[in-house]
């Protein structure tokens, strides 16, 4: 019995041994976090679990700055920091600004309420605030829905109200004592962004791989997911050296290298060297200059074309070549000009009878719509337009700009008056074939796929708002003008009205030609032909709203009014979660996260303001998107495993 004794307690002892390491460890949220009302007690969405010996610890965040906050002062007052503290770990002043997305070090202190480790901080609620929001955007995850709406009785996304005041609790936790006993001082909490793996996080904070998995109770380090936090246990505190900024832009001359001693040596040959290469160098660019100046002044030959007029024509005025009643020496200099072009802008030049073979003749088995055909060209399919006027503005701004969310113009054509642009070809066609309920359709756009949608058109349009120089705004932003490509990724197309606004004070203009397409128009638009980035967001609000109803927006102005008005009705009503759902697109079958559309419906009415300036910037909005489609991919996973 003695030696039965001795093996059931050594059971005991080693149940008890794995039972501590089990507390060791905290359970990864995973994909809950996409599913406020899942709060599934075996994971980790209410908090980290309080399986520690000292209730109280030091720990730390990592927040990426963003424009709304992006100092010491304003970081610290988020999460409820020391703001001395924050500017020594991160090795800065007290009055630093941080680039947007730079990796910021947030010390916070720890503790336990109740059975969950957290650290508590305070926050005012902003116009279309909803606890998801909250979480996933203005935090990144650093808390949940879920906690937050626990942590603050009756708390849903429907009674907020702006101004008021709630408590936060932040993700944050403290070493058990067998990591202390490991070493392990410090738990980060580390949100996981869309390129992250755990290699690259272990490597960032010089962390062990196994430490990390373990930390987490993950067996694949494959199993993360963006805007989930990570802990990442640690022996020393983290430090400026290891958080990322973006990356700077490329500089267009590199920096000299130092030289080296044996290099300093031989000066005396080096200013030699320098010498001979300056003398060389300036006589060779006498030889140029004279080359050059005999080419510009000589005079032309007889139905030679001017290379000044080429010249002219390729950079400021095309009108002699886009007025559609070209005579046949004008097709002469139209060529030459799209010689010049192509040369600057990388367009190629094709031939009309290239075109004509590409298309069949322009055949109507090739017709797609309206002056569009497919045609095949070196056995790429392209979609093949014919266009009659002024092109200029935009042959001008297509050329400069390259972006896989806005269409490529790949070659154009001139033949009898006529213009022909030649784009990569999008296999689905335009969205508005796939917005509109229509039970022929080979099938039903998810919800996945729709928010994505809604994303590449935002990107597209934070491009052409912020990138382009001069700055441009589309005009035209509807669902027929968005193209869908065989993974249905959306590029926006059609920049015939495209505006620049490089000139106007305040990043505006005024028109008294009002052009563009019944209920896509913004209101001062309409009223006082003011032209800016704002009109595109308009438009854009209008186009979500079709892409979540389901509906035809502007198949009459009053329809779409009302439409508009049941949602902002929706969102300011009780029971707004139960009348949302029947306001969504009935072919989605209730197959989408009623948090995550609710956001969107905020989203929607924030970028469908009658006041310009209450809109938000197409910056923002994909910044919200993009919270908003990686959840939903988290939700779509959970969902389809579930079914499985």
């Amino acid at each position: 019995m003695g030696v039965l004794q001795s093996l059931i307690l050594l059971c005991i002892i080693s149940l008890i041994s794995s039972s501590s390491v089990t507390l060791a460890q905290q359970p990864y949220v995973g994909l809950f976090t996409s599913d406020c009302q899942n709060t599934n007690s075996s994971t980790s969405v209410l908090g980290y679990f309080c399986n520690v010996v000292n209730p109280t610890c030091q720990s730390y965040l990592i927040y990426r700055s963003q424009p709304s906050y992006d100092t010491v002062s304003s970081i610290a007052y988020l999460f409820g920091s020391d703001q001395s503290q924050l500017a020594q770990i991160n090795s800065v002043s007290e009055n630093e600004i941080f680039g947007t997305n730079k990796e910021v070090i947030v010390p916070v202190n720890c503790s336990c309420s109740g059975q969950f480790s957290q650290a508590n901080t305070t926050y005012s609620v902003q116009l279309h605030d909803t606890p998801f929001l909250i979480a996933n955007d203005t935090l990144q995850g650093l808390s949940t829905c879920q906690a937050i709406q626990n942590q603050n009785i009756n708390l849903t996304a429907t009674n907020l109200n702006v101004g008021q005041t709630i408590t936060i609790p932040l993700r944050c936790a403290c070493p058990s004592k067998n990591q202390s006993d490991a070493g392990i001082k410090y738990l980060l909490s580390y949100t996981i962004g869309q390129d992250d793996s755990l290699s690259a996080i272990s490597g960032q904070f010089q962390a062990n791989s196994m430490d990390i998995l373990a930390a987490n109770e993950l067996s694949d380090p494959k199993n993360i997911y963006p805007t989930t936090t990570l802990l990442v246990p640690l022996r020393y505190p983290p430090s400026s050296s290891q958080t990322s900024s973006p990356p700077p832009p490329p500089s267009s001359t590199p920096p000299p290298p130092s030289p080296s001693p044996s290099q300093s040596t031989s000066s005396n040959k080096i200013w030699l060297y320098v010498v001979i290469a300056v003398a060389a160098s300036v006589g060779t660019m006498v030889i140029v200059f004279l080359i050059i100046f005999s080419l510009w002044f000589r005079k032309p030959k007889r139905g030679e074309a001017d290379p000044k007029l080429i010249s002219k024509k390729t950079t400021k005025d095309y009108s002699i070549l886009t007025s559609g009643t070209l005579n046949k020496s004008s097709e002469v200099e139209s060529s030459e000009f799209l010689a010049g072009i192509a040369d600057i802008a990388s367009i190629k030049e094709y031939k009309f009878a290239d075109l004509q073979s590409a298309t069949e003749n322009f055949t109507p088995n090739c017709w797609i719509n309206g002056s569009v055909y497919r045609g095949k060209i070196n056995g790429d399919l392209a979609a093949i337009k014919k266009i009659n006027g002024d092109v200029s503005k935009e042959i001008n701004l297509l050329s400069k700009i390259n972006h896989v969310n806005i269409i490529k113009l790949s070659g154009v054509c001139f033949n009898e008056g006529n213009w022909y642009f030649v784009y990569e070809y999008a296999m689905n066609g335009p969205l508005s074939n796939w917005i509109r309920s229509n039970m022929s359709r080979p099938k039903v756009l998810s919800w996945t796929e729709r928010v994505q949608i809604a994303l590449d058109v935002a990107k597209g349009l934070n491009y052409l708002h912020s990138y382009t120089n001069p700055p441009y705004v589309h005009k035209d932003i509807k669902s027929s003008n968005i193209l869908l490509d065989s993974d249905f990724r959306a590029m926006i197309a059609n920049f015939g009205l495209a505006r620049s606004t490089e000139e106007q004070e305040g990043g505006f203009a005024l028109t008294k030609h009002i052009v563009g397409t019944k209920g896509y128009m913004a209101p001062e638009y309409l009223e006082d032909g003011l032209i800016s980035p704002k009109l595109d967001v308009y438009a854009f609000g209008v186009v979500m709203l079709e892409l979540i109803t389901g509906k035809d927006v502007v198949s009459s102005q009053a329809e779409d009014l009302l439409l508009l008005d049941v949602l902002i009705a929706i969102l300011h009503e009780e029971n707004t979660e139960e009348k949302l759902g029947g306001f969504i697109d009935p072919s989605l079958q209730a197959k989408y996260p009623l948090d995550l559309a609710l956001s969107l419906a905020r989203l929607i009415e924030s970028c469908l303001s009658k006041n310009p300036a209450s809109r938000p910037g197409m910056d923002k909005i994909a910044q919200s998107l993009s919270i908003i489609v990686a959840t939903s991919v988290s939700w779509e996973s959970l969902l389809l495993g579930t079914e499985v």
